[in-house]
């Protein structure tokens, strides 16, 4: 293939998105201008430069909008649970288990990983910490292995598969021009091999700082939580109507028969089952009539305007953590000669990504271990911007051009996606939702940082080696 000018221009830019990100930068600026002046120069025309950012972002909108609408109503159906105070019924039953510190640290690990699939981790983090995280410290587990295990089973392990939600499958597919679907099942493969090395090995390495129940120390770290114990009898004693203890019941129970449902359909169904976006849409569906059901319980003759906040603060959130992914994603669709054509205005694209990498195939390493560890490293500095989600574009785009005999594009993606979201989703840089996690456990978020790195960067390591051998 030869390269012209614009291609050269495409690489630098992406050079610059790059060592932007990793001195923890926002990278929207340098997207936008490079989309503005590649199409410019592609086109020898800046008019066609404007209507290049505008197409850019309106596409990749389009691309990733069913994003928004499954944030959005998972979100607004959390927010009705708290009306209700069902969210914290549906964990209260949980309390009674946590009999001593060891089973306490794998009982927040089990309930932070099926919690944050379903709403991600950044709602149910104070859930989370605000009614078992106490309760794990009177048992005898410290209040910092208690966010060790927070971090590693919600902002890890869920996070970065998002199997349920499939926000991030679904960015990195659509860079990577392959099925969402496909992505997700290897990125759920992947995460758990990844955070069941990250967790087992915190474990084994924090195991000697668990204390005995009756343990002095547990009352001191309790003193640091109080705050957080008080808000909670608060929560005990405001919200105790039958609705709360109906959809207390009801709503895990419903998710849990759409989890059954969906595998059920994708082991034994000849369709392939609810794949990528289907499967999304489904559970999304299935989370506005509980939605319904949830509100009107709660308002009654106000359900109207109920629902409307819940919806409205949802895609707030929603455009919030998901809003500057669209310019980032707009670049490198650009990138892509799927999407190049509809945001240059032209019949027939260029491949600017697949080209640079074609032309460089010579100097790139051949073997797929190295491939897949060069999209590792690649997904782990884009993740140091403390999002997670906006490297995904880069990611998705390299995993296809890079694409060998050894490891398929859809496995690439997903590795790219442990390294980004493992790194900027919260488990290993201080400036990221970590900080969330240090704060409601009341430890320092840098002690934190020290406590994860090693566990996450092994599970990694032994996560990218098993996708190159199995996958």
């Amino acid at each position: 293939m030869e390269l012209t000018f614009a291609h050269w221009l495409y690489g630098f830019f992406t050079l610059v998105i790059i060592v932007t990100m990793i001195f923890r930068k926002g990278v929207v600026l340098p997207t936008l201008l490079g989309t503005f002046i590649i199409a410019s120069v592609y086109n020898g025309n800046i008019i066609d430069g404007f209507t290049a950012i505008f197409n850019a972002n309106l596409i990749a909108a389009q691309e990733l909008f069913s994003i928004f609408l499954i944030i959005t109503f998972m979100l607004a159906l959390l927010n009705s649970l708290k009306d209700l105070g069902a969210d914290v019924r549906m964990i209260q039953p949980i309390q009674k288990v946590m009999v001593n510190g060891h089973i306490s640290f794998f009982v927040l690990v089990g309930v932070t990983f099926v919690i944050s699939l379903f709403f991600w981790p950044t709602p149910a983090v104070p859930l989370i910490c605000a009614l078992l995280v106490p309760a794990a410290v009177r048992a005898g587990l410290p209040a910092i292995t208690a966010a060790v295990a927070i971090a590693l089973a919600g902002q890890g392990m869920a996070l970065s598969s998002d199997y349920i939600v499939q926000v991030a499958p679904s960015l990195s597919a659509a860079s990577a021009g392959v099925n969402a679907g496909a992505v997700a099942d290897k990125a759920l493969v992947l995460s758990v091999i990844a955070g069941g090395v990250a967790i087992l090995l915190a474990y084994f390495m924090y195991r000697k700082t668990i204390r005995s129940k009756d343990d002095p120390q547990n009352e001191t770290e309790l003193q640091t939580l109080n705050s957080i114990e008080s808000s909670n009898n608060e929560a005990k004693t405001s919200n105790l109507s039958r609705w709360s203890k109906t959809f207390a019941v009801v709503v895990p129970l419903t998710l849990l028969i759409v989890v059954i449902y969906m595998m059920y359909s994708k082991l034994f169904s000849d369709s392939g089952g609810l794949i990528g976006g289907d499967g999304a849409a489904f559970v999304g569906g299935v989370a506005v009539i509980l939605l319904l059901m949830s509100t009107i319980a709660f308002g009654k003759h106000h359900a109207l305007d109920y629902i409307t906040n819940h919806i409205t603060d949802g895609f707030v959130f929603a455009f919030k953590a998901m809003g500057p992914v669209i310019p980032i994603a707009g670049f490198f669709f650009l990138g892509s000669g799927d999407f190049a054509g509809g945001i240059l205005g032209v019949e027939e694209g260029p491949s600017f990504l697949f080209g640079l990498v074609e032309a460089t195939q010579d100097f790139l390493p051949q073997s797929a271990l190295l491939v897949a560890f060069s999209i590792l490293v690649i997904g782990i500095i884009t993740g140091l911007d403390g999002s997670g989600f906006s490297g995904l574009p880069l990611t998705g785009a390299l995993a296809a051009s890079l694409e060998t005999n050894g490891i398929d594009t859809e496995t690439l993606a997903a590795i790219g996606q442990m390294g980004a979201i493992w790194t900027g989703g919260g488990t290993i840089i201080a400036w990221s939702s970590l900080i969330a996690i240090a704060g409601f456990c009341g430890v320092s978020v840098m002690d934190l940082v020290r406590k994860n790195f090693i566990p996450v960067m092994l599970g990694l390591v032994v996560m990218t080696v098993a996708a190159v051998i199995f996958l």
